[in-house]
């Protein structure tokens, strides 16, 4: 019976299975276009704001739009919804192979490229979550956040690897004609072989947005918290994107690093989080969960950036890699944990929305600053010193040494932050 029930579940997961499938190989495609731009906006200008600037124009849009974005995704068909978003997004792309195959393309299309993009993304993703609900029995959700912890870490290991090796043999065109077979199959999927189910009750007429969003931010106004946690993790998001800012930078332009040591050091990343999300899964659950976060952060801040500053050699920098993200995916197990627990579950649409915004809007800040700090403060200051001086000593000489330099400060920084809100009392008072 073993076997039935196993043909029974299949059955019944068909229709998501496929979904999930197409769209995840769709998504590997996107992720190494993106992978593929960040690479080259970097070669092009050696400016990390440059760069940095690229996931500004994407973040941007989501973080101001995601507030709306559910609510106007109650109210429109999913399957269309999904169908416009991921034809829109592939037409960017289109347009960006034109511009590149003709010598035209600048760095500002990608940043309006990308900005219609996040607005894509922004309206495209609460209709996938809708679809999943309405596609999925009940008793399978449990199964559906492994699945997509699975396939988002299989994209972040495969994405540096495969983008990597395609633009070295085969250029960007390779990439995207990559990109566009993955999002062509992912569409004729959703087209023809999916029916998204409409919903059986009659619409209620939504609520006003700004009602929504209101009652919202009243009850995170009342549970200091939830509120709190969710501040702790902007303050963390912030520090992060800094991070991403200048990991780049130090990885194509430091001595010993190349587009290579970028994707090596990427795949680790991604596998490490892929072994923490099966390790995640196996712990049972924490006696704090509270504590489970604020060590899990303080592993991760307190470790990796001092690699990055201090390492002179890709096997240190992997090593930092593996520290930093080991513990990540057990911390947002537990934080996910007392988020669905605690807000009860016919306020999780509006408070998830106003968690995006505020969680979230650090990130294109901490982009912007990381790029500035790089090219505007580090870089400058660590091109200034003598041969011989202290400074070069710790970070050594050339480009990239600044924004190992600004590792070292981001470590403190990420230190502080963790040390800050592990005494906030609001946040232990999730405990019971």
């Amino acid at each position: 019976s073993l076997m039935k029930n196993y043909k029974k579940t299949l059955q019944e997961m068909k229709s998501f299975l496929l979904l999930w499938s197409t769209q995840a190989f769709s998504g590997l495609g996107s992720a190494m276009t993106s992978y593929a731009l960040v690479i080259w906006s970097y070669t092009q200008e050696g400016s990390a704001l440059m760069t940095a600037l690229l996931m500004v124009s994407s973040y941007a849009p989501y973080v101001l739009l995601s507030i709306f974005a559910g609510a106007l995704s109650d109210k429109w068909n999913k399957k269309i919804t999904m169908l416009v978003s991921d034809t829109v997004a592939a037409l960017m792309t289109v347009i960006m192979l034109i511009l590149l195959q003709n010598d035209a393309l600048k760095i500002w299309h990608l940043y309006l490229l990308n900005a219609v993009n996040g607005v894509m993304n922004t309206v495209q993703q609460p209709a996938a979550e809708v679809a999943t609900t309405r596609l999925l029995p009940k008793k399978h959700y449990q199964k559906v956040g492994g699945l997509r912890y699975f396939s988002s870490s299989l994209n972040s290991i495969l994405t540096p690897i495969i983008a990597t090796a395609v633009l070295g043999i085969a250029g960007m065109g390779a990439i995207v004609a990559f990109d566009l077979l993955s999002f062509g199959v992912a569409f004729l999927t959703l087209a023809f072989a999916i029916k998204i189910p409409e919903s059986q009750e009659p619409e209620e007429k939504g609520e006003k947005l700004l009602a929504s969003a209101k009652k919202g931010i009243a009850y995170l106004k009342q549970e200091k918290g939830i509120f709190h946690l969710i501040l702790f993790l902007a303050a963390i998001n912030l520090v992060a994107s800094i991070y991403d800012a200048a990991f780049p930078a130090m990885m194509l332009s430091r001595n010993g690093g190349s587009e290579k040591v970028l994707g090596i050091t990427n795949a680790v990343i991604g596998i490490t989080m892929f072994v923490g999300s099966i390790l995640a899964s196996f712990v049972k659950a924490p006696k704090s969960r509270v504590r489970v976060i604020c060590n899990c952060l303080l592993l991760s801040m307190g470790t990796e950036n001092f690699l990055l500053a201090f390492g002179r050699t890709p096997l240190v920098w992997c090593i930092g890699g593996f520290l930093g993200w080991i513990s990540i995916p057990l911390m947002s197990t537990n934080l996910d944990a007392i988020m669905r627990l605690r807000v009860p579950e016919h306020m999780q649409g509006r408070v998830y929305s106003v968690r995006n915004s505020l969680q979230f809007f650090t990130i294109p800040v901490g982009y912007f600053l990381g790029g500035v700090l790089v090219d505007a403060v580090f870089e400058p200051l660590m091109a200034a010193q003598r041969d011989g001086s202290i400074l070069v000593k710790m970070f050594g000489s050339g480009k990239g040494s600044g924004a190992a330099f600004l590792f070292l400060i981001i470590a403190f920084a990420g230190i502080g932050v963790c040390l800050y809100f592990r005494r906030d009392k609001y946040i232990w008072d999730l405990e019971r």
